[in-house]
């Protein structure tokens, strides 16, 4: 008889999951440093907007004839 496998209490499944580029440690840190506290969720949209950082300068280094991402490439407009 085979064994069913338990899913985890309250672990919900992202449709598609998205590596995390972040350590939420430091994160969280630099947060509390400032005096707030911080959101689970905060750590998912942070890394959201990292990973949309990241294609938009591969983007920008592509339609630049270049395969080398600088750092101009994250934050020219």
């Amino acid at each position: 008889m085979a064994k069913k496998k338990k899913k985890a209490a309250g672990k919900k499944k992202a449709a598609k999951e998205v590596e995390v580029l972040l350590v939420a440690s430091k994160v969280r840190e630099a947060i509390r440093g400032r005096g707030f506290r911080m959101s689970g969720e905060a750590i998912t949209g942070l890394n959201m907007w990292v990973h949309w950082l990241v294609q938009s300068a591969c983007n920008r280094c592509e339609a630049n004839g270049r395969q080398t991402v600088k750092d101009h490439d994250f934050y020219a407009g």
